[in-house]
């Protein structure tokens, strides 16, 4: 019987999605990352289980407030351009 997919997963599981998205995190790490509350976890016995879709969002880039030339300070780089 196929397994059915959960959305907890190992630490293990949680590095390879790192690892498959070229961003090295050992399983210590991610760890660290759970008993620390930066990643969602649970521990049931011994093993601990993280929430798939946070360890996703991680490696989302993030959104950049950028700001509008209007909101530059006038003259702010004109001593460069002389």
């Amino acid at each position: 019987m196929p397994r059915v997919a959960s959305d907890w997963i190992s630490l293990s599981e949680a590095a390879k999605i790192f690892a498959e998205a070229n961003v090295p995190i050992s399983r210590s790490t991610l760890a660290r990352w759970a008993h620390t509350g930066k990643l969602q976890s649970i521990q049931p016995g011994r093993s601990i289980y993280v929430r798939r879709g946070p360890v996703r969002a991680m490696l989302r880039p993030r959104k950049r407030r950028g700001l509008k030339a209007s909101d530059v300070q006038p003259g702010l780089f004109e001593d460069l351009e002389s």
